[in-house]
């Protein structure tokens, strides 16, 4: 008998507050919504508040004296606050908003690597990363001579940290790394490799796209010198995301982009910056979507993340087991005690396009594909799987009807 999660919060009422949830499907089939990992659902709260701020007081930042700029501005400035409180950083002048996670790594890789790395520096990634966490890097390493290691992955699909001595070393200048795997799920140990990293003199950049909505982060206690995240991960709009970087690696990066607000003079011949985070926020900032962040934050905040990843791993606990009754399937990264709530799956028989299809048309939304991660599939020896990915709320009830529609779809291809 496979025991049904039971959260410390209403999961019913918690969907109430996700409009997109109660819908119903052009074919008539309820919406049965496991692919958060790729976007999170928004909730009421959220989307109210985007509508507030157009309606109510809609104007630039940081630069009209009127009133609405001034309310438009403190807003932005209060989610600014929000964020640094959300990440445990020490000041709110750490938190840079980006356009989302890609946005934030290639400013690392273009204002501090192009800067500070010369020939021979090595730069420490894995076969796990998103290609946003990994081609930054390749074309840091071509433009200024450094190489790119990779530590190895165990069979399971963890880092493999038994020999990390000799790829670690004095060499390197950066280990870039995902907090959690986009496809495997993994849990990567961030705060032991930040201190390993530290002890060589090199610098961590995580890439916390998929860790920060599931999970408390606290960048100080783990000594973090870089994380970026997506706020529409986060259950918050598109088009906003947030570059966390220690003070001092700010002040002496480069700037990524030039134009207005990041600067402080500007002359013929040469101009100087504004400090930070100014002078990584060149133009107009989606400042209406970081508002909404600070909003999505305070929603899951009175959720409890603690109270999130507990359900979320009981879910995922519970997605297992059921999963693993469906013959013939799969089930991609290490035990569901070392992942977070993504299931990644091969299907004998079925290609994931097919699959992700066939479940399509009776409601459930997965993701097919090599999600960004071609070089894990080339490791794993397939093009493309499956990927079902859960959050808080979703419900057994959905992931039961994930499971009867992978059967039905074994039957569309008469496997045995």
């Amino acid at each position: 008998m496979i025991s049904a999660p039971q959260p410390t919060f209403d999961v019913e009422s918690v969907r109430r507050d996700f409009p997109i949830l109660s819908q119903y499907l052009p074919n008539g089939r309820p919406l049965v919504y496991l692919d958060t990992a790729a976007t999170s659902q928004k909730p009421r709260v959220v989307i109210e508040k985007l509508t507030e701020c157009l309606e109510q007081y809609n104007s630039n930042v940081h630069r009209g004296i009127h009133q609405l700029g001034d309310r438009m501005t403190t807003e932005l400035e209060n989610a600014r606050e929000k964020v640094q409180r959300f990440l445990g950083a020490k000041d709110v002048n750490e938190i840079v908003f980006t356009s989302g996670t890609t946005m934030s790594l290639n400013l690392v890789a273009h204002g501090w690597a192009r800067k500070f790395l010369k020939p021979g520096d090595e730069i420490l990634v894995n076969a796990m990363e998103h290609h946003a966490n990994l081609v930054p890097w390749q074309l840091a390493a071509k433009a200024t001579g450094a190489v790119l290691k990779y530590i190895p992955l165990t069979g399971d699909g963890r880092l493999d940290l038994s020999e990390l001595d000799l790829y670690l070393t004095s060499r390197t200048k950066l280990v870039a790394v995902t907090a959690m795997s986009n496809v495997l799920g993994t849990i990567n140990p961030i705060a032991d490799l930040a201190r390993q990293a530290h002890a060589v003199g090199a610098l961590i950049c995580v890439d916390a796209a998929q860790s920060v909505p599931h999970s408390p982060t606290d960048v100080v206690a783990s000594n973090i010198d870089f994380l970026a995240f997506s706020g529409h991960k986060l259950y918050a709009p598109t088009g906003i995301g947030v570059l966390y970087a220690r003070q001092t690696l700010l002040e002496n990066m480069d700037p990524f982009l030039a134009g207005g607000h990041m600067i402080r003079e500007v002359h013929e011949q040469s101009s100087t910056w504004a400090d930070p985070p100014a002078k990584f926020e060149a133009g107009t900032c989606p400042f209406v979507e970081a508002v909404a962040l600070g909003t999505a934050i305070d929603y899951i905040e009175t959720l409890g993340l603690n109270r999130i990843a507990e359900y979320e791993h009981q879910l995922s606990t519970y997605a297992h087991q059921r999963l693993s009754q469906v013959p013939g399937i799969r089930i991609l990264g290490p035990d569901v005690a070392h992942k977070g709530a993504i299931l990644s799956f091969v299907v004998d028989g079925v290609h994931p396009h097919d699959l992700s299809d066939l479940l399509d048309r009776e409601g459930v939304a997965i993701r097919a594909g090599h999600h960004c991660t071609m070089p894990l599939h080339d490791l794993l020896n397939i093009t493309s799987s499956a990927r079902a990915s859960l959050a808080f709320y979703n419900t057994t009830a959905e992931v039961d009807k994930l499971v009867e529609a992978l059967q039905s779809a074994r039957k569309v291809f008469r496997l045995k």
